[in-house]
């Protein structure tokens, strides 16, 4: 799906803390700039095989530090984290639902993002169950059994490869990764940037 150029891309994936924090503020700032979000959850493993990279708690060195650089920036933002203790997850479950919410709900997205999001790092649960996944979105859209369904679906099951590849060939390798007018900005600390960028119209 081609996206506006009014619109903040938001690519993230429900395993990144740092996907987590951005979720938290995205729709404010494109709210403070008259701008839409256009949510693009993605599974950051499909990055990774073409970077040839690891998921980053099993780099060495860099594993440790960026655990306590979560923990710091939680602090620093007033948001409420927890690492689970099943760290990273597959995403293909609530990705799938969100993609199928973009149609069945598209005005409650951000309400079932951060949902998960606090279910994954808040609470602990496992998302990637469709069933714990099912559950969490009940609350918003469908019954439970539904959207078991949704998650096993072929169609949304090829939406997520075609969203996945599509954010390969933009040049999205990590989360959250964030293209605002054709320019690209990866990480959370990069979020300044991205409101000056909407300030000035470009730097």
């Amino acid at each position: 799906m081609q996206a506006s150029t009014n619109e903040i891309e938001f690519y993230f994936d429900f395993s990144s803390p740092f996907g987590y924090f951005t979720a938290t503020k995205i729709k404010a700032i494109g709210d403070e700039f008259g701008r839409e979000v256009s949510w693009k959850p993605f599974m950051i493993a499909a990055a990774l095989k073409v970077t040839g990279g690891m998921p980053l708690p099993m780099v060495p060195l860099k594993g440790e530090y960026s655990k306590r650089d979560m923990e710091r920036t939680s602090r620093l933002w007033g948001i409420p984290y927890k690492q689970p203790d099943k760290f990273p997850i597959s995403s293909q479950a609530p990705c799938r639902l969100i993609y199928w919410l973009q149609a069945a709900a598209p005005d409650r997205q951000e309400e079932a993002i951060l949902k998960l999001y606090e279910a994954y790092f808040v609470q602990g649960l496992d998302i990637s169950s469709p069933a714990v996944a099912a559950q969490i979105i009940s609350s918003i859209k469908g019954s439970e059994e539904e959207l078991i369904a949704v998650t096993q679906n072929p169609e949304m099951k090829a939406r997520l490869k075609d969203e996945c590849d599509l954010a390969i060939q933009k040049g999205v390798f990590g989360s959250p990764y964030i293209i605002v007018d054709g320019e690209p900005f990866w990480g959370s600390d990069r979020l300044d940037q991205v409101q000056e960028w909407l300030r000035t119209g470009g730097f």
